[in-house]
């Protein structure tokens, strides 16, 4: 169990103090079943990608053995193909919900791997996941389109859906990196792996034709960011160009455009960006604002109805929206692992194919 000793980089002025840390924390961990599944909550599913998140932040408290259990479940549970469904119900790996396959949820693991890596120093670990992180990048480029973006998923029945996303395609950006990593730490290179890298981050930068059309979408913002593909003076001015559109001043991100409702996960993950791009003084502000979704027992609500009918919806307390703040709380407090993972640091650079810089 955290103590207000290992979450001391969880302590944020006007976000968490150390109690409310450990609360979050023992919240977060309280609802991991047996077996190491991290669903949104209890009764409700599982998606890889969120289970990932959630058991990133458990590392970011210190809760490493916890976190290892979760990565021991989406190993365990890998189809054989790579990929894992795109959910279950309340993590029962015998009851798939949704049986397609998505390539951002398949690849996230590699984010999660070299995090706990970096958190715990452990080999062992690494050798161990090595052979599910091969298969689901493996799974992942499989969907690779000529265009470098990745189609986002393939049917029950195998089809590929060639369509790709933004978001998905930049969350799939960062897991091949972190891949990369993986296999270096391991010195077992993957030159495929990198071409396939470089191309997808010159669709990402150069090519929003590539990728269907959800610019409502606050994610399709700043995920490009967040993900590592757009960084510098770009970075900077992607963020400045959605602010007005999306940010809420006081309440937080719009998940979607034009609807009145903001949400902790899209409000965590844009404070991270904006750590990623410098503004650490803006991302303290973001995370400030979310804290009218905080509830007694250290959870957060998913979103928040700020016109008409006002009213925190939907009516749940999910682990990811949790663990998105714990994570961007840990950047800015100079958790080293997190700090690395979102910030770049000993992940490859340059991979994008000199002909297209």
């Amino acid at each position: 169990m955290s103590t207000p000793e290992r979450t001391e980089h969880l302590v944020l002025p006007g976000v968490l103090t150390a109690a409310q840390a450990t609360e979050t924390v023992a919240a977060l961990a309280a609802v991991q079943r047996e077996d190491g599944a991290l669903p949104w909550f209890r009764g409700h599913h599982l998606d890889p990608w969120d289970h990932t998140e959630a058991a990133m932040a458990l590392d970011a408290a210190g809760e490493h053995e916890a976190a290892a259990r979760a990565y021991d479940w989406l190993a365990r549970n890998q189809n054989g193909d790579g990929s894992w469904y795109a959910a279950y119900h309340d993590g029962d790996p015998q009851q798939p919900t949704d049986r397609g396959l998505e390539s951002n949820f398949c690849a996230y693991v590699a984010v999660g791997v070299w995090h706990h890596y970096l958190a715990t120093g452990d080999d062992a670990f690494v050798d161990r996941m090595w052979p599910t992180v091969f298969a689901a990048v493996e799974f992942v480029l499989g969907l690779q389109q000529p265009g470098g973006q990745i189609g986002w998923k393939r049917e029950p029945d195998g089809t590929p859906v060639n369509d790709a996303l933004l978001t998905g395609s930049s969350s799939i950006h960062q897991a091949l990196r972190c891949a990369l990593a993986i296999a270096e730490r391991r010195e077992e290179p993957q030159p495929d792996w990198e071409l396939a890298t470089g191309a997808l981050a010159h669709a990402i930068r150069s090519h929003p034709e590539r990728f269907l059309d959800k610019n409502r979408y606050s994610m399709d913002w700043y995920y490009p960011v967040l993900g590592g593909a757009v960084t510098g003076a770009e970075a900077t001015a992607r963020i400045q160009e959605g602010w007005d559109r999306f940010v809420v001043p006081g309440l937080g991100v719009r998940c979607v455009l034009p609807n009145p409702w903001v949400t902790g996960g899209e409000s965590c993950e844009l404070a991270l960006a904006l750590w990623v791009t410098g503004e650490s003084d803006r991302a303290l502000e973001i995370l400030q604002s979310v804290q009218h979704l905080r509830t007694e027992g250290g959870l957060y609500w998913t979103g928040y109805v700020f016109e008409g009918n006002r009213a925190f919806w939907p009516e749940e307390l999910t682990t990811w929206t949790a663990g998105s703040l714990l994570l961007a709380v840990a950047a800015l407090g100079g958790d080293e692992a997190t700090t690395a993972v979102f910030g770049g640091e000993r992940l490859p650079a340059g991979l994008e194919p000199d002909c297209c810089r």
